[in-house]
């Protein structure tokens, strides 16, 4: 067959068009089986099972979560990691309920802690409903979407308020659980290993019930509970969320982000946002202040948008990641208007901390990458580009990424202090 010339520019468009594609060579959304993906103790025990499969359709791998107290998506690997610690805490609770020293202090009244503690098994949707039934992609975009949703806000309502500020009108914060919390429940908390200031309803339920019952901290002092290593994020700064009074606790807050050079806009948007506890605030606050690099304050407010616990825990994860690199490398300065956080060590390096389970290659990565990395050499001066990140990069994520110039660091801890 003769080829003629306009065959022979088709096969040449195609030719080059399937280059192109290889070269950019993007991939698709894994499934990881959560054998793969978790350690045996995270996989089954005697009041919890984790789902077979994990799908990965952004940066976290999702879970499905089956308890004695309920059933829940849940979005990465640290939020499943707080959601185990709520299980055991209240086994632990209900545990205690029953004991010898606990029944002769509280006689009959300890019924009802044991019924607040298990309550979700007869509906199993209460926890569901109370701490959301499902997930909200945290999103791939890792660059400048904050500034453009503080400063714009969204197409209804006032233009002048931010995302958040118009979240906060028709939903509280999820610090609104302050309300309540009395130096009973801080000390059952900390005596499970909990979050004072938890998110899930039926372990509030049970701090508050055996707190009314043991205000005066009597029964406390005689039960020993055994508390797991890693306690939560409110391990890290433990004396304050467990010890202090939380209108204390949030002027101690308030204090540190004026000092960290945010002025009273951007603080009213952080302490309204929706996605944050007591404890997150606390604990990305602490972070922040233990660095105090210029443009701490922009990433408060960068972290203002928040509107869910998994939004406000990839913020509060990637500020302690930055206190963590600048106990080894001193940090001189963040990137502003970046959801990622961008930090330029006094050595000239650009180091992007990313507390995530997978990076796989996607157009949406590769220009974030490179967008991230141009600002980094110009805004921050960076001599040389570097991601460390908590989780896992695809083999093509990573070649692709040493291409551009990066250097990578794959499974860096991300471990409360003690």
């Amino acid at each position: 067959m003769m080829i003629t010339p306009g065959r022979l520019s088709v096969g040449l468009t195609l030719v080059l068009t399937a280059a192109m594609w290889a070269q950019g060579s993007y991939e698709g959304p894994p499934t990881f089986k959560s054998s793969d993906v978790l350690p045996a103790g995270a996989l089954k025990g005697p009041h919890f099972t984790v789902g077979p499969e994990v799908k990965t359709d952004g940066y976290f791998h999702e879970f499905v979560l089956t308890s004695d107290y309920g059933t829940l998506d849940v979005e990465g690997t640290t939020l499943l990691e707080v959601r185990l610690r709520e299980v055991d805490a209240l086994a632990k609770l209900a545990d205690v309920s029953k004991s010898e020293v606990f029944l002769a202090a509280a006689g009959n009244s300890v019924l009802n802690v044991g019924k607040g503690a298990v309550s979700a098994v007869r509906d199993p949707g209460a926890t569901a409903k109370g701490i959301g039934s499902g997930i909200k992609r945290f999103g791939t975009n890792l660059g400048r979407t904050a500034k453009q949703a503080t400063d714009q806000g969204s197409s209804t309502g006032d233009p002048n308020k931010s995302t958040s500020e118009k979240t906060a009108d028709t939903g509280q914060s999820a610090a609104y659980s302050v309300l309540g919390v009395n130096s009973a429940m801080r000390r059952w908390a900390q005596k499970v290993g909990a979050d004072p200031y938890t998110t899930n309803p039926i372990l509030r339920k049970a701090l508050e019930d055996i707190g009314q019952i043991d205000a005066a901290g009597s029964i406390a002092a005689k039960v020993v509970v055994p508390i797991p290593m890693v306690v939560s994020a409110a391990g890290s700064v433990g004396n304050l969320v467990w010890g202090k009074d939380p209108q204390e606790l949030q002027k101690l807050n308030e204090k540190r982000v004026a000092e960290l050079g945010a002025d009273e806009t951007t603080a009213g948007r952080f302490f309204k946002a929706k996605g944050f506890t007591l404890t997150y605030q606390t604990v990305f606050i602490d972070a922040l202040y233990g660095v105090k690099a210029k443009g701490s304050a922009d990433y408060v407010r960068t972290a203002s948008t928040a509107e869910t616990e998994r939004e406000a825990l990839f913020f509060t994860e990637s500020a302690r990641m930055l206190k963590r690199l600048n106990a080894t490398s001193r940090v001189a300065a963040v990137l502003p208007d970046s959801r990622a956080m961008v930090a330029r060590a006094n050595d000239g390096r650009g180091v992007v901390l990313l507390p995530v389970d997978w990076v796989h290659w996607t157009p949406a990565f590769e220009n974030g990458a490179s967008e991230i990395g141009t600002r980094a050499r110009q805004e921050l001066s960076a001599t040389s580009l570097e991601l460390e990140m908590t989780g896992r990069m695809s083999p093509t994520a990573k070649k692709r990424l040493a291409a551009l110039g990066w250097k990578m660091k794959e499974g860096a801890a991300l471990r409360p202090s003690r």
